[in-house]
């Protein structure tokens, strides 16, 4: 199903002059999984279900944030549950960056700690904590459940060592806001590929594509630098659009203000210096997705079935990294979670579901 851009209204989109692309809206022609209709309307019913967004929450803002929008145009081609389940898996995300935002705002150390650690636990042992008091929990614990039953027992182990490690980020996150601490730019580049959880979208490009990649493939050279780009430009245009919103907050994590912070670059220097590292991420996956598509062909020339179905597995990854970066650059300009200026306070959004997060 072939997408354009005007989100789930009608009206055409602007997208403004700095964050313009034009070689993503030329070069990367926009997809929508055909089941996003009824994608959304069901992670909308599981989010009120879970009771990780209150009902007047859902109902004014959740359609508004496109979180369905922005899966729905990335893992195309997977299954029904799969989308269904990454989908709910990606709207928790959502929800636990802003439960994390809160606590650092209101100096919930202890409430942070408590969280941190049953996330562990959780995805260690999921079905121990399916009815957990707090629906966060309960909400991750039914999400890696789902996840969980589609491939096979590695898979599930790669996946949790890697989420562990963004449950860690978020903790070193969550240290230097709460000392005031701005990483240096080498250390936020590193920081950020564990919070924007790089590895774990790009884990559950095999769960779309319905199977699991050889480590010899997932770690070629070839294969894991397309991912890595796809990644760092969705990380680094999320940079480029959100600071206006992340300056509002106070926050500290943001290429730019690193930037700004460490290099002594000025805001409008540091804007430019993220969009050059974002232009350089789609150029070098331009070439970068040819030597994938290589190796592709010399899996398959191998003659053999199980050569043939990971060749068509590394090209079903593939097109879904280059359907993250129409996804991701359409999204910033289509939710909700960016448009700072439509909110009564700029520092708080207005779909935080205050009472989930602590507050009243």
């Amino acid at each position: 199903m072939h997408a354009f851009s005007y989100g789930s209204s009608s009206t055409a989109l602007a997208v403004p002059p700095a964050l313009s692309l034009p070689v993503i809206e030329s070069e990367f022609p926009r997809q929508l999984h055909p089941y996003w209709p009824r994608l959304q309307e069901n992670t909308r019913t599981w989010l009120l279900e879970k009771r990780l967004m209150s009902a007047d929450k859902v109902e004014e803002y959740a359609d508004g944030l496109c979180y369905t929008d922005l899966m729905a145009g990335y893992y195309i081609g997977a299954p029904d549950e799969v989308i269904q389940a990454i989908a709910d898996y990606s709207a928790w995300f959502f929800v636990w960056d802003d439960r994390h935002d809160r606590d650092v705002i209101h100096g919930r150390a202890d409430a942070w700690r408590r969280l941190r650690f049953r996330l562990h636990a959780a995805l260690d042992a999921p079905r121990d904590h399916l009815h957990h008091q707090d629906p966060l929990v309960a909400g991750f614990a039914d999400s890696m459940v789902r996840l969980y039953s589609f491939l096979g027992e590695n898979w599930n182990k790669r996946f949790a060592l890697h989420f562990h490690a963004v449950i860690e980020a978020y903790d070193r996150e969550f240290r230097n806001r709460t000392s005031g601490t701005v990483p240096t730019v080498a250390e936020y580049l590193e920081l950020r590929r564990l919070t924007f959880a790089h590895w774990i979208w790009t884990d559950l490009l095999e769960s779309s594509a319905g199977h699991e990649l050889p480590a010899a493939v997932r770690l070629h050279p070839a294969f894991h630098r397309a991912a890595l780009l796809s990644q760092e430009f969705a990380a680094w245009y999320n940079d480029l659009c959100s600071l206006p919103k992340e300056i509002a907050g106070d926050e500290l994590h943001n290429l730019g203000i690193s930037l700004i912070h460490h290099e002594g670059l000025t805001l409008e220097e540091a804007v430019t210096e993220v969009r050059r590292r974002v232009e350089e991420c789609v150029e070098q996956f331009l070439v970068a997705e040819k030597d994938v598509l290589r190796l592709a062909e010399l899996l398959a020339d191998g003659g053999t079935v199980r050569g043939k179905e990971t060749s068509a597995a590394v090209r079903a990854c593939l097109g879904n990294m280059r359907n993250w970066f129409s996804s991701v650059y359409w999204f910033h300009h289509e939710s909700g979670r960016y448009m700072v200026d439509s909110w009564d306070d700029r520092s708080t959004p207005p779909y935080v579901n205050n009472e989930a997060a602590g507050e009243k």
